[in-house]
């Protein structure tokens, strides 16, 4: 009858188009990189080379300044500038180069059927440098910001140098790198294990420094409040500074923390019910980690440049880095620095207090 094969024309249209989207789907799937992605590599590689090449100049003025703190300023600018030159290298370079993938897909080490392998192995480092270049920057502050506080709460407590402090926890930090790659070399596990490694990695030191930079904010204000009360001097301005560098730094961490951990949840539930993470991340999915993670590293490495611009805008004055002028002969008057001054305690003779 004509309705029956009206039917029969309706199910075969409807099987048709169903098989096409399917197609279409499986087509877009595996598309290597998507005309947005391409662009918005491109925009966020120009970021990371003008904060690169910012970083450089800094660099380079801050060395013409005398003074035995311009180490501490200069370690700043290079990891600033060794961030940004990574980060560049990998937004600059196709993601075709890579991977036939710009999602994320697990290879194996010294697989035969997948070629590309090394390539994706080198791109894994390349990020893992990138970020613990980034992460070392924090460290590095608030190994200095305990230094200072110790300094403060503890006057007569023995005190290590603040770099030895910081090139051990970044020690750390590498050596968890290079273990990661090795496991990934002796296939232990493949590359969507490397990535889960760095992921839980930067996430749990993500929560540290959150908890580290509260914790240190609030004991800065109350040494900022007492030297103020002796002097006679207003310190508004710095807790000011202190709560903005506070509330942007837990707001980056947070941001980063909370990223790494759906990411790594993501990771774990997609493996613990496929056996892989192949089809963990659609484009929509990996293109929105990308821009949030990236572009708050940027606005992150930003504020480090805009605080320490102001560096030697000051006539070198003495104190614990957010303005306070202290000698081994007492306290001295509060006189209206930036707080991204790095300062010399007259004590010692190589950099040791260091705020921003």
């Amino acid at each position: 009858s004509k309705l029956d094969l009206y039917q029969i024309v309706t199910m075969v249209d409807e099987l048709y188009n169903s098989s096409v989207a399917r197609k279409l789907q499986s087509i877009i799937s595996q598309v290597p990189e998507t005309v947005f992605e391409f662009y918005s590599d491109g925009v966020l590689a120009t970021a990371f080379l003008a904060t690169a090449i910012a970083a450089a100049k800094r660099m380079s003025s801050s060395r013409s300044h005398g003074g035995s703190e311009t180490t501490v300023v200069t370690a700043f600018y290079s990891l600033i500038l060794l961030t940004a030159s990574l980060r560049t290298i990998w937004f600059i370079i196709p993601g075709t180069v890579w991977s036939p993938y710009y999602t994320p897909h697990a290879v194996m080490a010294f697989d035969s059927e997948h070629p590309y392998w090394i390539m994706q192995f080198l791109e894994i480092l390349l990020l893992g440098a990138g970020s613990l270049c980034l992460f070392s920057i924090f460290i590095l502050i608030l190994v200095y910001w305990a230094d200072i506080l110790k300094k403060y709460f503890f006057p007569g407590a023995r005190r290590s140098k603040p770099m030895v402090t910081f090139f051990v926890l970044v020690a750390v930090l590498l050596v968890i790198q290079i273990l990661n790659a090795t496991l990934f070399l002796f296939r232990d596990y493949s590359s969507e294990g490397m990535i889960l490694v760095n992921s839980v990695t930067l996430s749990l030191v993500s929560i540290v420094c959150v908890c580290e930079i509260t914790i240190f904010s609030h004991r800065f204000r109350t040494v900022l409040k007492t030297l103020g009360d002796i002097n006679q001097v207003s310190t508004e301005s710095q807790v000011k500074r202190i709560v903005w560098i506070t509330v942007t730094g837990n707001l980056f961490f947070f941001t980063r923390a909370f990223l790494e951990t759906i990411f790594a949840i993501l990771l774990v539930v997609y493996w613990h019910r496929n056996g892989t993470v192949a089809e963990a991340f659609s484009h929509s999915v990996w293109d929105a980690y990308i821009i949030l993670k990236h572009w708050s590293e940027l606005a992150i490495l930003g504020l480090m440049l805009y605080i320490l611009q102001s560096r030697f805008t000051s006539n070198g004055v003495e104190g614990a880095g957010e303005g306070l002028n202290i000698s081994k002969h007492g306290y001295q008057t509060v006189p209206q620095t930036d707080l991204g001054d790095a300062d010399l305690v007259t004590e010692d003779p190589s950099p040791s207090t260091l705020s921003v």
